[in-house]
């Protein structure tokens, strides 16, 4: 107890209200043999990216961003009570692409083996994390399915640049990790991709939505029809979150901003739906650069994607 009348350490000295309890609270340090429904891991890496990116900050943005909402949702009328079992972030090369990829894959392999949590939620970092957040989850786990949102295939090649964030899904199309038919794209937008992609795509039966098909047949239609196409075929299905398959107006902070995307609410209402689901296991969030963000804004999205997250899970066992 302090000597002094009013003082706390650093950074806490902030307004608290006795009924109200922070999502940031629900975080809690991985210790030995701690098991809990959900486990979060940063991964803190944009190096890879084609253009500008300080993704690699963004893990402890969207923490400390969950500081701005309650545990309770009024909609439901419970509260989240389940532990987020925090890994921490897994230590870059400060140099070596490949060398931080690698990493990536054997630190998560690492902690899935722990089996420590129910549900993984990631953390990026640029979109590059990808393809070695699920080469793990495959090892650990078995045949994976993926529901991308994105405003981008990723399926750029890698003789030109190298494992950039393009190229996550093709290299694990190229490596069997995955294949096409277990692969769905949803939100790809217009002048955003090559042609050359959208073939190759449709080379390796990928299932692509593009934003008019979200517009037309709606997220909840799309989601059920492909969640339970892929349930059939695979043991858990992984979702991968692009932040860029939001239109620019509500993620500002993504490195490639752009209109004509997704706005927030379908994609808040998408994970949700997805979550409820027992076959979804897994999600990471990446794409987002809190250096060039407005207010934090995107950071703050993607803390509500955690929380809608967690909402989808705790309605699949009511």
């Amino acid at each position: 107890m302090s000597e002094f009348r009013h003082l706390k350490p650093a950074g806490k000295a902030i307004f608290t209200d006795r009924y109200t309890k922070k999502a940031k609270e629900l975080l809690t340090t991985w210790s030995k043999d701690e098991k809990g429904a959900f486990g979060l891991v940063g991964l803190p890496l944009s190096k890879p990216s084609i253009s500008h990116s300080g993704a690699a900050f963004a893990p402890g943005t969207i923490r400390d961003s969950l500081q701005s909402y309650s545990v309770y949702s009024g909609e439901q009328t419970f509260d989240l009570t389940d532990q987020v079992i925090d890994f921490g972030d897994l230590e870059m090369h400060p140099t070596d692409i490949v060398e931080s990829q690698k990493r990536l894959y054997e630190g998560l392999l690492d902690i899935y083996q722990t089996e420590a949590a129910d549900n993984w939620i990631l953390l990026g970092g640029d979109h590059s994390v990808s393809y070695s957040a699920i080469k793990a989850f495959k090892e650990q786990y078995g045949q994976v399915g993926i529901i991308q949102f994105d405003a981008h295939h990723d399926l750029r090649n890698t003789e030109d640049g190298g494992p950039t964030n393009g190229t996550p899904f093709r290299r694990l199309l190229e490596d069997t990790i995955i294949s096409g038919e277990n692969l769905v794209q949803i939100g790809i937008r217009d002048f955003t991709n090559a042609k050359a992609y959208h073939e190759y795509a449709k080379e390796k039966h990928v299932t692509v939505y593009t934003m008019g098909d979200v517009q037309e047949k709606g997220i909840k239609s799309i989601l059920e029809t492909e969640i339970e196409r892929l349930a059939k075929r695979v043991d858990y299905i992984y979702l991968s979150v692009d932040m860029d398959v939001l239109d620019q107006a509500f993620a500002p902070g993504c490195p490639a901003i752009g209109p004509g995307g997704m706005d927030s609410m379908t994609l808040l209402q998408g994970i949700n739906l997805a979550t409820q689901y027992e076959s979804v296991k897994a999600m990471d969030i990446v794409e987002i650069d809190p250096t060039i963000d407005f207010r934090n804004m995107t950071s703050r999205v993607a803390a509500y994607v955690m929380l809608e997250f967690m909402k989808g899970k705790k309605v699949n066992k009511q």
